[in-house]
C-alpha cells in the first residue's frame, strides 16, 4: 500500500453524492510507514484509495472509505490486513452518503451528510463520527452475546452444587468479553470530544449533528450500564464460587478431625 497524503480529498467528485462506508476491522491498526514526512495534517490519517476515493484510518481498528466501489473496498481492506492486529472474522460496517450543500447549512438530511466542502478536516470529522458509530455497533453485538449469558449464570447460582462447572465456564467466557470491552472502549474514547475540534472549532456544529444523528452519547451510556451489570453479576458469581470452595474446605477439615478422633478412639480401644 503506497502512502499518499498530499491532500487526497481533491480526488473526490463534487458533482454528485459519494458513498461512505465505515468498517470496524480489528483490535488495532498499525499505521507506521503510511505517513509521509513532514506531516502537516492533524487528526486521523487520510490516504488515497481506489481510482477516485480515499480512506481515513483510525488506530483503534476502524477504516472509513469514501467513494470506493465494492471491488475497490475489498482490494483496499485486503492490502490493509497485514497492518491489522487481531482482525475480526466478520467486519462490522455502516454505510452513509456525503454531498456538498452549496449555500445550504451543513448537517444531516435525508440525502445524507451535507458539508460545505471536502476539506481534509471535514472529511476527518465525518470519518471520526462514523468510525465511532460502527465501533459502537460492534460493541453492542458483542455485549448482546455476553448479556445473554446472565440468565443461565443466574440460574446456575440457584443450584447448590450442580451448576459449579457451568458457572466456571460462563465466567471464563464473560471474563474474556469484559477484558475486550474494557480495552477497546478505552481506545475509541467515544465520550471524548475529538482533538481535531480544538484546531477547527468551526466544525463543532457539524460533529454535534453527527453525534446526535448516530446517538453516540446515548448508545455509549447504554453499553456502560450493561457492562456494569455484567461486572456485578460476574462478581457475585465469583464470590459465590469462593464461598462454596471455602465451605467445602471447612467440611474437609471437619471430616479429617472426626477421622483422627475415630482413629484415636480405636487405638485406645485396642489397648484395652
Amino acid at each position: 500500500m503506497t502512502p499518499k497524503t498530499n491532500d487526497p480529498t481533491t480526488r473526490l467528485p463534487k458533482d454528485k453524492p459519494i458513498p461512505v462506508r465505515a468498517c470496524f476491522i480489528g483490535e488495532r491498526l498499525h499505521l507506521r510507514g503510511l505517513y509521509e514526512p513532514p506531516m502537516t495534517m492533524l487528526g486521523p490519517l487520510v490516504i488515497s484509495a481506489g481510482e477516485a476515493g480515499l480512506a481515513v484510518l483510525l488506530r483503534y481498528g476502524a477504516a472509513v472509505l469514501f467513494n470506493l466501489t465494492e471491488q475497490e473496498q475489498k482490494t483496499f481492506l485486503k492490502e490493509l490486513r497485514p497492518r491489522i492486529e487481531n482482525p475480526l472474522r466478520k467486519v462490522e460496517t455502516e454505510d452513509a452518503q456525503m454531498y456538498l450543500t452549496g449555500k445550504q447549512p451543513e448537517g444531516i438530511s435525508p440525502e445524507g451528510v451535507g458539508v460545505t466542502d471536502y476539506s481534509p478536516a471535514r472529511i476527518q470529522i465525518v470519518a471520526i463520527a462514523l468510525a465511532r458509530s460502527v465501533a459502537l455497533a460492534y460493541y453492542e453485538n458483542a455485549m448482546a452475546s455476553a448479556f445473554d449469558l446472565i440468565e443461565p449464570l443466574a440460574r446456575g447460582l440457584e443450584k447448590p452444587d450442580g451448576g459449579t462447572k457451568r458457572l466456571r465456564e460462563l465466567l471464563r467466557h464473560m471474563g474474556g468479553t469484559l477484558l475486550v470491552q474494557h480495552k477497546m472502549i478505552g481506545r475509541v474514547e467515544i465520550q471524548d470530544k475529538p482533538d481535531l475540534l480544538w484546531d477547527h472549532p468551526e466544525l463543532e456544529r457539524l460533529y454535534l449533528h453527527l453525534e446526535n444523528e448516530y446517538e453516540l452519547h446515548e448508545r455509549n451510556i447504554v453499553l456502560d450500564r450493561k457492562l456494569a451489570l455484567i461486572n456485578r453479576t460476574a462478581e457475585a458469581a465469583v464470590n459465590l464460587l469462593q464461598n462454596r470452595s471455602m465451605l467445602r474446605v471447612e467440611w474437609y477439615i471437619v471430616i479429617l478431625i472426626v477421622f483422627e478422633v475415630l482413629l484415636y478412639v480405636f487405638d485406645i480401644w485396642k489397648k484395652f
